[in-house]
């Protein structure tokens, strides 16, 4: 069984047709809806009746197709949102066509105004009566399913139609608002998926659809597969800087092998002279020429003075 009411609601906007086109087709000449009433054709009836049986029958069966079963669930999958298109804009529109029906109605037997008038009121009317009756039934008919891997939607009539979007290829979320589903809070959001948005999903009318956007957005942007560390651990590509080293980070160790004696005197421009340390100077003294005092080293060189 479907959700809410198509028969009783078909019943209710195709019996007045019956009804009507009966009337015209077999009762208006005997049974006058007032004196001198302009005649119509009888056959201008058998049109109207069979419309109003049509759509009576129609609501029936749409009664007894029932709404298409959820989706098959892939392993690891959720459902974590289902809607179904609201019937407030499709009563609207039905019910807009009262008027028109009415008027030409009015217009064919109450006036004596050309026929093109009551026509055109009657046909605007029908237009609209069966756009919104057509709307009914198919929002009866519709389901939106949001997993957390895809969207879909599912419209059953005469056949099974399904659309689905992987979440992963989703690249815009559009919602819309017209005036007629700002009056009754509903909304629509388009889900599109690739640059020139062949594919896509369009939900509409449905109940809060700011809270059904944000949960397509969430699903999108959700937490990373298990195990899925490789920019964490390898680091950001497009960071130029990781793996160089500042100076700051640089330590710098000096040993014993890395020390030179000082020079006696700094390079050349430098007016400065640095002597050697007392220790360091007795001890080159020492270690470059031998005793000559008393018991002096053997086959050590005395001292000359080179001076003259």
């Amino acid at each position: 069984m479907t959700r809410g009411h198509p028969a009783l609601w078909s019943s209710a906007f195709g019996a007045p047709f019956a009804v009507l086109g009966a009337y015209v087709y077999a009762f208006q000449s005997r049974y006058p809806l007032v004196a001198d009433q302009p005649p119509v054709p009888p056959m201008a009836g058998l049109p109207l009746a069979l419309f109003g049986l049509f759509v009576v029958g129609l609501g029936v069966y749409v009664r007894h197709v029932g709404t298409p079963q959820e989706p098959t669930m892939r392993e690891g999958e959720r459902i974590v949102d289902e809607r179904h298109p609201s019937q407030r804009g499709a009563l609207l529109r039905t019910g807009s066509s009262v008027p028109f029906l009415g008027a030409g109605l009015y217009l064919l037997y109450f006036t004596t105004n050309p026929l093109v008038y009551p026509t055109l009121s009657l046909a605007a009317g029908l237009y609209l009566f069966s756009t919104g009756v057509h709307e009914y039934w198919r929002n009866t008919l519709t389901t939106y399913v949001l997993t957390n891997r895809r969207i879909v939607e599912e419209y059953r009539f005469v056949s099974l139609v399904r659309n689905e979007v992987p979440l992963e290829k989703v690249r815009a979320v559009r919602e819309r608002r017209s005036f007629v589903d700002a009056l009754f809070g509903l909304g629509s959001v388009g889900v599109r998926a690739g640059a020139s948005g062949d594919l896509s999903v369009p939900v509409r009318a449905i109940y809060d659809s700011t809270a059904f956007a944000d949960a397509i957005r969430r699903e999108m942007d959700g937490p990373a597969e298990p195990g899925d560390t490789e920019g964490e651990t390898a680091g950001d590509p497009e960071d130029e800087t990781a793996g160089v080293l500042a100076w700051d980070d640089v330590t710098v160790t000096e040993t014993e092998d890395d020390v030179e004696s000082p020079p006696d005197a700094f390079a050349e421009g430098d007016d400065s002279v640095r002597e050697r340390p007392p220790e360091e100077s007795d001890t080159a003294s020492a270690a470059g020429r031998g005793s000559l005092g008393d018991g002096g080293t053997t086959g050590s060189i005395p001292a000359t003075d080179d001076r003259s």
